[in-house]
């Protein structure tokens, strides 16, 4: 059954315009509301990111909840990670996110996460769903559902994260930077790299509801690098806006992006004795990182983009280590979800165990030049049934042969076709991505 509301990652728009306003999140807690009091009995966790309109959507939610009865347990600002855990720990019926991740703060949505601490079933979101799109109605007022500020909720997952590396490692040696891209993480991270014994040096680290994400944070990691270098810092922690990204900066200014860190992760948990599965990744997901893999005796699947294809993947292959290039990075053997400060935590940890830097684990892994070109679309049009198109492609592959790979898909979210080529040689790698794009644009008539 197709949904009407829900996309692969909750709900997500720019504020003002439907379903992003402040009537509709009103109806969406009541009909969450009707949907949770109907499966059993608790109360629901409401966690947000520090842009603006989070003040308004929290109210919303609290009023829809409330008249439909259900008990409501206010976080303020808290990771999106965090709302998982402490849904989790504390056993709620369910837990509530209002974020748009790494967007502007113009932008805004809503996530849900079971009491199992990961996404809500499909059954559960259709569910909610049907009774949007029913008459709103009041319980009668003895039975209204109350709300409570939860004061403990940033300790509670502060300490969650610190036991997610052994307390026998010292991290007192460590200059870190870190960039909680004035987000969720800005009143958690530093505590966190603080208490495990590292000399934190705080960035974007003061919220004032406009700044979220701006040229800050795991998609503009180049503030990040300038500090690490002038600080002459170890590395570089570049978190989102609601802590479900990171992207690290070595000690030479370098960036270390998602499939870097999980090659690391996957090599330390494999010299351990603890990995088990295979690497869950994308489509988008390196060659370089497969075959790296590949050399350690691990096996790379690839999902759909999108962290919830890389969890049903994971469930699928009983792995437990998945993520994207993006920074989504899924380690199940610490937490039920993508949390930056637990998978920064545990590269840390393997630094500390190896004796090497992040420069020297990173480069273990041996990346392949990766262009990425984007075609906007003026019509809809199949690139997998052009004939054009194929031919080009086919041509490409046979070029690359097994060292490199040819990927179109169309986006999700925008009126685009996007065109990645890579391969061990990036003049070429340019050269086939800007051919291909060319046979799109003929493709529409362009």
């Amino acid at each position: 059954m197709t949904k009407k509301y829900f996309g692969t990652d909750g709900i997500r728009g720019k504020v003002g315009e439907h379903p992003i306003t402040a009537d509709f999140f009103l109806k969406l807690g009541w009909a969450a509301g009707r949907v949770f009091a109907n499966e059993g009995h608790g109360f629901v966790l409401v966690g947000k990111d520090t842009r603006i309109s989070g003040y308004m959507f929290e109210s919303a939610l609290e009023a829809g909840l409330t008249a439909a009865g259900v008990d409501t347990r206010l976080l303020g600002p808290m990771p999106t990670p965090g709302i998982a855990y402490l849904t989790r720990t504390l056993r709620a019926q369910a837990g509530i996110v209002i974020s748009a991740s790494h967007n502007p703060y113009y932008d805004n949505g809503i996530k849900f996460f079971s009491v199992q601490g990961t996404k809500l079933p499909d059954e559960i979101e259709q569910k909610i769903e049907r009774h949007i799109d029913s008459p709103m109605s009041t319980v009668e007022s003895s039975k209204l559902g109350k709300a409570k500020r939860l004061g403990d909720a940033a300790g509670r997952y502060i300490e969650f994260c610190k036991a997610s590396v052994p307390t026998r490692l010292d991290f007192s040696g460590m200059r870190i930077v870190i960039d909680c891209a004035h987000g969720a993480t800005y009143h958690i991270a530093p505590h966190v790299f603080n208490e495990v014994g590292a000399e934190v040096v705080t960035i974007g680290a003061e919220p004032d509801g406009l700044n979220i994400n701006d040229e800050c944070g795991a998609t503009k990691p180049e503030r990040l690098a300038a500090t690490v270098l002038a600080y002459r810092a170890d590395f570089g922690i570049a978190l989102d806006g609601d802590g479900d990204r990171l992207i690290m900066v070595d000690h030479k200014g370098e960036i270390v992006d998602g499939d870097e860190l999980i090659y690391i992760i996957a090599k330390a948990r494999l010299d351990a004795g603890q990995m088990t599965g295979p690497v869950v990744g994308t489509l988008m997901t390196n060659l370089g990182m497969e075959h790296g893999l590949k050399q350690l005796g691990i096996d790379l699947i690839r999902a759909r983009v999108g962290d919830r294809y890389v969890m049903e993947m994971l469930a699928a292959h009983k792995g437990i280590l998945g993520g994207e290039s993006s920074g989504h990075i899924i380690c199940l053997d610490r937490t039920t979800t993508g949390d930056g400060i637990i998978a920064a935590l545990q590269i840390m940890a393997e630094m500390q165990d190896s004796g090497k830097s992040l420069h020297e684990l990173k480069s273990a892994m041996q990346k392949y030049p990766q262009v990425l070109v984007n075609v906007k679309t003026s019509k809809k049009i199949n690139p997998d049934e052009d004939e054009g198109i194929q031919k080009t492609v086919k041509v490409v592959e046979k070029k690359l042969g097994g060292n490199g790979r040819v990927l179109l898909r169309a986006s999700g979210t925008e009126p685009l076709i996007r065109v990645m080529v890579e391969g061990q040689q990036e003049d070429l790698v340019r050269n086939y991505a800007h051919q291909i794009a060319d046979d799109v644009k003929k493709a529409m008539g362009a």
